[in-house]
């Protein structure tokens, strides 16, 4: 899935506020449950998994990462999920040269490739929020992939911008 910029932050605040609602309302016992389980020390001694960054929290702070590293023209962008990855052809005009940057907010890593090989190099793109650069230089139609490793998890936002 690809989604520009403002609408993608809000249809990322919209899955995030679903997902919540959806985990809340079958997590919440009801007001006439057995009041003998609620005391039960089990429950209360559980020990609690320390929750991951929201895919929203991830997506904000990858973003914000891509932001200070723009520079030059937009002229595409997007936020996916990392199990998701990037499988774009941008319009990009025959001759000029564009900057992509990759930003992923999250665990793991994921791999960029191009289509013609030759449009740019292959990159590992570490899910550190670290700005990952590429020089893309299009002499015709260019698909970009970005693909998940194994178990890799959160978000990519990705720009490209021409020089």
């Amino acid at each position: 899935m690809t989604y520009s910029s403002p609408r993608s932050a809000r249809l990322a605040g919209c899955a995030v506020v679903v997902s919540a609602f959806l985990l809340t309302s079958c997590t919440t016992s009801g007001s006439g449950g057995d009041s003998a389980a609620k005391s039960s020390p089990s429950s209360s001694t559980s020990p609690r998994k320390v929750p991951e960054p929201s895919e929203k929290k991830l997506t904000e702070q990858a973003q914000s990462a891509l932001a200070a590293a723009h520079s030059g023209t937009l002229v595409e962008a997007g936020v996916e999920r990392v199990t998701d990855g990037i499988h774009t052809e941008p319009g990009l005009s025959k001759g000029k040269t564009y900057r992509l940057n990759l930003v992923c907010a999250g665990s793991g890593s994921a791999q960029l490739e191009f289509v013609p090989a030759n449009a740019g190099s292959k990159a590992a793109v570490p899910c550190d929020e670290s700005v990952v650069q590429q020089r893309i230089t299009a002499d015709r139609l260019v698909r970009i992939n970005v693909d998940g490793a194994k178990g890799a998890t959160g978000v990519i936002a990705w720009q490209i911008d021409a020089l």
